[in-house]
């Protein structure tokens, strides 16, 4: 995807399910404690119905030293077992900023050797210089963006959607 001008505005409640993984070349940076973790025009997003789309950047475009493996460990039925990091900048640690899935299942392979960041988590996450609202709640990490259309799934009241 890249950006000649306005992008269409896209409804979460449109989005596939199970999930779609696609290829996005704007760029898309994040920040934390003035220090650039990642910086990426090679990014996959996952769109899955009633959620806000998931970037996961390529690892070679993360400082992946400040990241260290937690033993924490989620399973999504659509990809399988994710594994959480921990961030460690400028002395400010910040537990679960970040999760992967190292062996996904075989339809998000794409995905591996990828890393998602939780807007809510670190000081800045931009999509071609927008600055991405975090999706509501502490489980999802959707970035919302100015085309982006809701409800979205995660905030108060919403677990049953």
């Amino acid at each position: 995807m890249s950006t000649d001008g306005p992008l269409p505005t896209e409804s979460v409640w449109e989005y596939p399910r199970p999930p779609r993984v696609e290829l996005d070349g704007r760029r898309l940076v994040v920040i934390h404690r003035g220090v650039t973790l990642a910086d990426s025009r090679a990014c996959r997003r996952v769109l899955e119905t009633s959620h806000p789309p998931v970037f996961y950047v390529p690892r070679n475009d993360v400082r992946t030293v400040l990241l260290s493996r937690s033993e924490a460990t989620t399973f999504c039925e659509w990809k399988g077992l994710a594994t959480y990091w921990t961030l460690t900048v400028n002395g400010c640690t910040v537990p679960y900023a970040a999760w992967s899935y190292e062996a996904p299942s075989p339809e998000y392979e794409t995905i591996a050797g990828h890393l998602a960041f939780y807007a809510e988590r670190v000081d800045l996450c931009t999509v071609d210089g927008e600055r991405v609202r975090a999706q509501p709640g502490d489980f999802y990490g959707g970035w919302i963006t100015a085309e982006i259309l809701g409800p979205f799934k995660g905030g108060s009241g919403t677990t049953g959607w």
